[in-house]
């Protein structure tokens, strides 16, 4: 009866359904689809929403129509619109720029096609339109655009009168040898090619309000950095460098003293610094909030000891530093002479030489206010710093200890490490066994502590069993969380885990070979939320699962099924009618090679 009501009605009907129930209603059929387009658009309107992200943007008439209906129902209110990674038409784009007069924020990270030709805002009476939509844009991201040239950048920038915020990571910038001669005008602009002349320009001109630049990956020179640093008038808050490899330790040393306003910089990949980098920031940067210090195999600990004077430090990235060994970084952190710590956020991840000793000296240091704790790869880390992160990190929100591979049940339980000989304690025998527990309270400080938890990661921590994951997976706001490589876990701890984790949107299971269909059958209706799913390598798994999750868990969008044997493509293509919103990845050996496909 429903089918044979007049769109309209259809729309209006719609229109009192939430937001998840109208994309629910819109799989019913194509009617039911246009209608829950439609109450969708006006309820978007209605709602006032100012921040709007659209994918897969291209140049047909679909996304044409697209793009005109967020400019007509969400554009006077929009503050924020990424289009990254799109291909829009250059006509669709200026119509969409027009009709959002109210943005501040544009992301337009590899939109290559918008830069191709070198036509974009070409038209002057087109550049002052989009100039006046424009007005108030704080910040512009042109991240990856491999055709962007300075006449492009001109353009776009000089209609973004107010910019604050600017984004040229893995921009092709090209830099020429020695010091400029002369001055430097529009009219040595290139229609072929980015240059950093130009774009010091650029600096030069917006010195007064330009507050965060990101120049990542972009191979810019020592030489390069001194210029920008010493732009009259410029006071930079935030600056990334990521992966800016012939950065020397003097050309950060003179950053440092240049531009000593600086809350955010980011150092990651810069292969040529030294401790004398760390120094530097330490000494000239006494405000700094945010340092990411990522594959930086040059620094030790020699280099750590600075880190104490940077009192206001909140997030702090050393990944990857593979000669840290943690014991002065456990004594910056935990001095005595500083105030409460204030760091939210510290990444160790991949530090092989990190010690229980030192981490166990550095983790009470840390104090409630840390949020975020990667560990992963830490491969020599034991049940007794887990044991330390649940007993003073209690107030924890993302706990990251995949590799970690010497954690074990007893380090989940909170329980004392059986001496070495000894018979297994009965506890975990009835646990294992599937018998009612009878085990007393935990011994120790457990997982169940961080009760804030909202990601975990145990991947690959190898000797964990059904024992204690049943247990202390109990998590109702956990968001994400991967028990990949966990050879031990079976049905009965993928059942408890979804019991006691039912908010879960990310989960990774990737070869755990002893999780089943029957499993499956049980756990799906308990992770209504799921979105992204990896079950590559689970060996056992049919299209039952298929079946199980097709029906249960409808907000799914990603669904990685690669070297399943016992899932063909004729399951995935029959899951695919049933929720066409997903995208499966499935692999097969074909003629001896590895055939992935993502439908």
């Amino acid at each position: 009866m429903a089918e044979s009501l007049p769109l309209e009605m259809l729309t209006y009907i719609l229109s009192f359904l939430p937001l998840s129930d109208q994309k629910e209603a819109s799989l019913v059929s194509w009617a039911w689809y246009h209608a829950a387009q439609n109450a969708l658009r006006e309820s978007l309107g209605l709602r006032g929403i100012c921040c709007i992200s659209l994918t897969s943007v291209d140049g047909s008439p679909a996304s044409c129509q697209v793009l005109q209906s967020v400019a007509y129902h969400l554009g006077p209110h929009l503050q924020s619109l990424s289009l990254g990674g799109g291909s829009p038409t250059e006509a669709s784009f200026v119509a969409l720029i027009l009709g959002c007069p109210a943005l501040c924020v544009l992301d337009l990270s590899g939109c290559n096609s918008l830069f191709t030709s070198g036509t974009l805002l070409a038209q002057p009476e087109m550049a002052q339109s989009v100039r006046r939509a424009l007005s108030g844009l704080r910040e512009l991201n042109l991240a990856g655009l491999r055709d962007l040239a300075d006449l492009s950048f001109n353009r776009l920038s000089s209609c973004a009168p107010s910019l604050e915020r600017l984004s040229l990571a893995y921009c092709h910038l090209t830099f020429e040898l020695g010091p400029a001669r002369g001055s430097i005008g529009p009219q040595d602009s290139s229609p072929s090619r980015f240059s950093f002349r130009n774009l010091l320009r650029f600096v030069q001109e917006r010195a007064g309000r330009l507050r965060a630049l990101d120049l990542s990956g972009t191979g810019l020179p020592s030489e390069a950095l001194q210029a920008l640093g010493q732009v009259a008038g410029l006071q930079l808050q935030e600056l990334s460098l990521h992966s800016c490899r012939d950065l020397s330790t003097e050309a950060v040393a003179t950053l440092c003293f240049q531009q000593p306003g600086l809350t955010s910089l980011d150092l990651s990949g810069c292969s040529e610094l030294t401790d004398g980098a760390l120094l530097a920031v330490s000494r000239g940067l006494r405000h700094l909030r945010r340092l990411s210090l990522g594959k930086l195999q040059r620094l030790t600990d020699a280099g750590c000891t600075a880190l104490g004077g940077l009192r206001e430090l909140q997030s702090l990235n050393m990944a990857e530093c593979c000669l840290v060994r943690g014991r002065e970084l456990a004594q910056a952190l935990g001095s005595v002479h500083r105030a409460p710590s204030q760091l939210a956020s510290l990444s160790l991840a991949h530090c092989s030489s990190l010690k229980d000793a030192s981490v166990l000296s550095m983790i009470p240091a840390l104090g409630l206010s840390l949020r975020v704790l990667d560990l992963s790869s830490c491969v020599a880390l034991t049940n007794r710093t887990l044991q330390a992160i649940c007993t003073y990190l209690t107030h924890l929100s993302v706990l990251r200890l995949a590799w970690c591979r010497e954690l074990c049940d007893w380090g989940l339980l909170g329980l004392e490490e059986p001496v070495q000989g000894t018979q297994p304690r009965p506890e975990l025998e009835h646990q294992a066994s599937g018998t009612k527990d009878p085990c007393p309270e935990p011994q120790g400080p457990s997982l169940l502590m961080l009760r804030a938890l909202q990601e975990l990661d145990l991947t690959a921590c190898s000797k964990l069993t059904d024992a204690s994951l049943a247990k202390v997976l109990q998590f109702p706001q956990l968001r994400q969380l991967s028990l990949s490589l966990l050879p031990e876990l079976t049905d009965k701890g993928l059942v408890a885990v979804a019991r006691g984790c039912p908010s879960l949107e990310h989960l990774a299971l990737s070869h755990c070979s002893h999780v089943s269909d029957k499993g499956w059958a049980q756990a799906a209706s308990s992770w209504p939320r799921l979105q992204h799913l990896n079950l590559s390598s689970c060996s056992q798994l049919t299209e039952q699962t298929l079946d199980a999750i097709g029906q249960a868990c409808r907000q799914l969008r990603v669904l990685d099924v690669t070297m399943c044997p016992g899932i063909n493509m004729a399951a995935v293509r029959h899951f695919q009618a049933q929720l066409p919103q997903v995208s499966c990845v499935q692999s097969r050996f074909v003629g001896g090679a590895d055939l992935t496909l993502t439908l």
